[in-house]
């Protein structure tokens, strides 16, 4: 999608649309909604990228979400920054980090840019 921040909306709604097809409990949508928010924005003010990327996978027990960036000049891993708890901004890796089992970063597949991932766990709606 276009690195932009009217893009961070329309990758909510496809990733709310997916987890609807594979009967994802609601509390995993709202995690799941919120990480690729964190995520997404992060890679859309923080990188130089025209594109990013976002993906899913229902792997085992968990969801692994995947954005990537097309990185740039300067462009080093995301890491929450100290003291942001208590900021009016910055907390959004502090919420990945809590919502999810595990995350990090690794090199974009193309040797360009970065793949921050998450994995977050996957319960199915009751019925």
């Amino acid at each position: 999608m276009p690195a932009r921040r009217t893009s961070v909306p329309e990758a909510r709604k496809r990733v709310i649309a997916l987890l609807r097809e594979w009967g994802a409990a609601q509390h995993v949508r709202d995690d799941v909604e919120l990480v690729v928010s964190e995520l997404f924005t992060n890679a859309v003010r923080h990188t130089d990228s025209e594109k990013v990327g976002c993906e899913l996978a229902l792997v085992g027990s968990h969801i692994r979400i995947e954005i990537t960036d097309e990185g740039g000049p300067g462009h080093s891993a995301p890491h929450a920054q100290p003291g942001s708890v208590d900021k009016e901004g910055g907390r959004g890796l502090f919420l990945v980090g809590a919502l999810s089992e595990s995350w990090g970063t690794r090199p974009g597949d193309s040797g360009r840019g970065r793949v921050v991932w998450a994995d977050l766990p996957y319960a199915a709606a009751s019925l």
